[in-house]
């Protein structure tokens, strides 16, 4: 899905459990500066599924696409928690791909924080598909295990009606065992040169002040910037904030 016509090829990376149309928003507010690229990263939305979850397999899947459908043409990468863990992967393999890169709310070190998500994949687990009469119906089903509507809806997004009966539009089962996996970050030699935004929640916990070195080290160039308002969601929590640092980095790097 493509949004806007401006000159700047971008690419969206959501995090777990998300979909690229998630960035719909965002990608309308700049895209006079660019055609954003809002993809549903594997064994999420449209896309296709894996057996197992490893960050270094899942950014080849995302360079094939890019090398098809970009050829020679580099791209900037937005990427939010392990949407951005990818995109940083992604960019030290294949620099020759990235043009840029902005990493949201997740740094290259193991996030506890991630492990939240054993409790929502818990919830979603217990809902019996077979009973699902509708949306809401799973809205209320779920509202005792997974209690904030925010979330809770966020995550329904994935619920979809196959023929007769609702199915999981996320490799719930394969995703939900490995959270370990999709929390952490697996050493990794070499570096990014090119331009680099880090954009920090100020309320959220995922990225620590022991984060930097090993940020600065993989991304030399790197310029980072917390948005206080903001939690772990922060192009949602503040997207005025989120939209105006994204536009400066477009507007202000040659790519």
């Amino acid at each position: 899905m493509a949004v806007g016509d401006g000159p700047i090829e971008v690419v969206f990376m959501h995090g777990l459990f998300g979909q690229g149309k998630n960035w719909t928003t965002v990608a309308k507010a700049i895209g006079d500066l660019a055609t954003s690229h809002l993809v549903d990263l594997p064994n999420h939305g449209e896309s296709s599924w894996t057996t197992g979850f490893d960050y270094d397999e899942q950014a080849e899947i995302v360079a094939d696409w890019l090398r098809d459908t970009f050829e020679d043409r580099q791209v900037v990468l937005v990427g939010h928690s392990m949407g951005g863990k990818m995109a940083m992967r992604l960019a030290i393999h294949h620099p020759d791909l990235v043009a840029g890169l902005m990493v949201v709310d997740i740094s290259p070190a193991r996030n506890e924080s991630a492990l939240f998500f054993t409790s929502l994949v818990s919830g979603l687990r217990s809902l019996d598909l077979d009973t699902v009469a509708s949306r809401g119906y799973a809205d209320q089903a779920l509202a005792e295990r997974i209690p904030n509507d925010t979330i809770r809806r966020f995550l329904l997004q994935n619920l979809q009606r196959a023929g007769d009966r609702w199915t999981w539009k996320a490799n719930l089962d394969m995703l939900g065992d490995e959270l370990h996996a999709i929390s952490g970050w697996q050493p990794i030699e070499g570096s990014y040169d090119g331009p680099v935004v880090w954009v920090i929640g100020g309320k959220s916990d995922y990225v620590k002040p022991e984060h930097d070195a090993p940020m600065r080290e993989h991304f030399p160039s790197l310029r980072a910037i917390t948005l206080k308002r903001a939690g772990h969601w922060v192009h949602s929590e503040d997207p005025e904030s989120f939209v105006e640092v994204l536009r400066a980095f477009l507007g202000r790097t040659e790519f």
